[in-house]
């Protein structure tokens, strides 16, 4: 098991039992393959060898993905996806070798939770998305919409009374397929607050994210004004980001399900190299085991914390003077 192919060939094979020997294994891999990770891991003074459990592998700081290409061995880049951005800060940039893989890869992250997309129509308010280039969100949107075989589904910037109408006729079409809003926080707050509609019948994605828009809010004050104003018993959420290939997802509460090729550690703020127990507050480190072309070990900026279950809680993003990872700048 030594190239990226035998491991694209294991990961729809991994499971509770297996998730550790596959994970170790493409640690070792990436330790020796990426130049980035091989250099942090000598900063570090740490000798792959050495690292025999999950608790024991060194997460890669996500800022990484601003100042470096992240590649495990080399091969020719097909695309790449970029971060959204605060004015004047730099975009995390995700390098992809196989496109189609990644596609195909989200459509099995939400079909293991919600069933084939082509039970679907998706209604798609992402204005802050289709706004920039490259964003991995709206490429996974895209495909969905595609793969839904649904002459409804369809993207859509600020034309919300464009986006209900189209709803209705869903609704009146003879298809008998499930309606899904997905949207951005604002988005979907500005549908709400302007129009009222009743969407009593359909599943809310909100996807995070104010983008400056509008004042934050905490998941749970979000969700409830979502499910008033909508008229639903719960709003569904994505827990993904650019420099991921793969999604968790929650279905309905405010605790996000990892797929099976994902696990959520959390980590000591102050000592990003201690691994926390279940239910104790921290750092998101995240493996993502169809990342074997990048970097499956990911220290995220976000907070939460992880269940005896391994579901986890994303409570906000960790400011600036919380982060306390070994940053290194490797060339």
């Amino acid at each position: 098991m030594g190239n990226d192919k035998s491991f694209e060939s294991l990961l729809y094979t991994v499971n509770d039992t297996n998730f550790e020997d596959i994970a170790l294994k493409l640690f070792q891999f990436q330790a020796g393959e990426n130049p980035v990770y091989k250099n942090y891991l000598s900063e570090l003074n740490i000798l792959p060898t050495d690292v025999r459990t999950l608790d024991q592998i060194p997460f890669l700081p996500i800022s990484f993905f601003k100042t470096q290409s992240i590649k495990t061995g080399n091969w020719k880049e097909q695309t790449y996806f970029l971060s959204s951005t605060t004015t004047g800060s730099a975009p995390s940039r995700h390098w992809v070798m196989d496109s189609g893989f990644y596609l195909k890869h989200t459509q099995r992250c939400f079909e293991f939770f919600f069933g084939p997309v082509t039970d679907y129509h998706f209604f798609a308010l992402l204005p802050s998305y289709l706004e920039r280039e490259r964003s991995s969100l709206v490429a996974m949107m895209d495909y969905f919409i595609k793969s839904s075989q649904s002459a409804y589904s369809g993207f859509y910037m600020y034309n919300r009374e464009k986006m209900l109408s189209d709803i209705q006729q869903a609704r009146a079409n003879q298809q008998k397929k499930k309606i899904i809003v997905w949207g951005v926080s604002f988005a979907l707050l500005d549908l709400a607050d302007q129009l009222h509609p009743d969407l009593s019948d359909c599943l809310i994605f909100e996807t995070g994210g104010m983008k400056g828009r509008r004042k934050e809010l905490i998941r749970t004050e979000l969700h409830d004004f979502l499910k008033e104003a909508f008229g639903v018993q719960s709003i569904h959420s994505e827990y993904g980001m650019t420099e991921l290939f793969s999604q968790a997802y929650s279905t309905g509460n405010q605790t996000f399900t990892c797929s099976p090729w994902m696990r959520i550690h959390a980590r000591e703020v102050g000592d990003p190299f201690t691994i926390l127990p279940p239910e104790k507050s921290g750092g998101i480190n995240v493996i993502d085991l169809a990342n074997y072309n990048t970097i499956a070990f990911i220290e995220t900026e976000d907070a939460g914390l992880v269940h005896h279950d391994g579901t986890f809680e994303v409570q906000g993003r960790l400011d600036n003077s919380d982060i306390r990872g070994c940053n290194l700048m490797v060339d």
